[in-house]
């Protein structure tokens, strides 16, 4: 039997490491044959010697300068964008995974698409800012699989019913660590807090966007993409424990939902084997037994991070470029103590309301409004920070 060979993008990420999970619980039919990282060097050549990777792509010069100096012999160690796109269509290469976050692995993920690859996404950044040109490259149907366990559940629930069928789709959230905080309680939030998820185990970025659920309005517009809806066809609604990830709503009135353990070892088994089915559950198969599901209504209130994400989605064009790059700034201004929790909405809302620019027309104009929204988030993150009361020692 040939092994699919594999080129994993952020093998260092949650996804990453869910994805070689995936593949050290089929050897047999999965062969890692390059990694990529950004500058986790030491991580992705121990990850390089256990699946005997003959290829690491490091975004930073200096790790992959300082990787050559120290990796074993045999392992080819490469850096930068035109390397990662290189790798990506290489003709030793069958399936590109990409789970990286920003939007440095684009180019590597039209390459892949252009080139025939099978192609599994956790990227929301990519297909949010420059998905009206990535997407016309998928050149055959289930060429491109969703790995985000939302989208992947949708994925699923689609199959290969018409899409004129479906009245909409319902992405699931879990709320986040502070789904039953009043808004004083949110002023409260610190960074330790807002990074520990109780259902998920993530990087820090996407945790406080699940606490924010800033997270859940980015994969509003990632959906409107990737299923080709509009914004009045895409929803969002809580699920505490996790346990159903999509719902697709047919013209008909019927309802088809994806449910399973919360763990991402499961959507990057379905995108791996796609069409078929793994040949045994890569997690344990949770009982039903006792198991009662609800859903709840998000607070956009006390969440505004979701309200000005569909917001974003409504007016389409620039927004959700800006969206994105704005609260990636609001995010990590956040994490270093800078600006408060619910200071992290208020300089996305203020950068939407500043932009009177024009609809990108090409993918380096989509990669400039997402840097805008950078730069403008960055200022707004200043005033607020030069306007905060000093915290008093003790």
């Amino acid at each position: 039997m040939k092994r699919t060979r594999l080129f994993v993008i952020g093998c260092t990420g949650s996804v990453g490491g869910s994805v070689l999970s995936v593949c050290r619980t089929f050897p047999d039919y999965f062969e890692v044959r390059a990694l990529a990282a950004h500058s986790s060097s030491a991580e992705t050549a121990k990850l390089a010697g256990e699946f005997q990777a003959d290829r690491v792509v490091l975004s930073d010069p200096a790790a992959a300068a300082d990787l050559r100096r120290s990796c074993p012999g045999g392992l080819k160690v490469l850096e930068g964008a035109e390397a990662l796109e290189e790798t990506a269509s290489s003709p030793d290469i069958d399936h590109v995974v990409v789970a990286s976050s920003g939007t440095g692995a684009i180019g590597a993920l039209m390459a892949a698409l252009r080139s025939g690859k099978d192609v599994s996404l956790a990227n929301k950044e990519s297909i949010v800012a420059a998905g009206q040109w990535i997407l016309p490259l998928i050149g055959r149907k289930g060429q491109l699989r969703p790995l985000d366990s939302e989208h992947n559940a949708v994925w699923q629930c689609m199959g290969d019913r018409d899409p004129a069928s479906v009245s909409r789709i319902i992405l699931t959230a879990s709320g986040g660590p502070f789904r039953t905080f009043s808004r004083e309680d949110l002023e409260t939030v610190t960074p330790s807090m807002a990074v520990r998820h109780p259902v998920w185990s993530m990087g820090a970025k996407i945790s406080v966007d699940s606490a924010t659920l800033m997270n859940k309005g980015i994969e509003i517009l990632e959906a409107m993409a990737l299923f080709s809806l509009p914004a009045e066809r895409v929803d969002a609604v809580i699920c505490p424990d996790s346990f159903v990830h999509g719902i697709v709503e047919f013209r008909d009135g019927s309802f088809l939902l994806s449910a399973s353990s919360p763990d991402m070892r499961l959507p990057c088994a379905s995108a791996l084997f796609f069409p078929e089915k793994s040949p045994f559950p890569p997690v344990p198969v949770p009982s039903l037994q006792g198991r009662t599901v609800s859903f709840l209504q998000p607070d956009e209130q006390r969440f505004p991070s979701l309200r000005l994400a569909k917001e974003a989605a409504r007016k389409g064009g620039a927004f959700p470029a800006l969206l994105v790059g704005a609260d990636e700034v609001a995010v990590d201004r956040f994490l270093a103590g800078e600006i408060g929790f619910t200071g992290i909405p208020s300089v996305v809302e203020s950068v939407l309301e500043q932009w009177n620019g024009p609809v990108p027309a090409s993918l380096a104009d989509a990669l400039d409004i997402l840097d805008e929204g950078r730069r403008l988030a960055a200022a707004v993150c200043r005033r607020l920070k030069s306007s905060r009361p000093a915290r008093r020692s003790i």
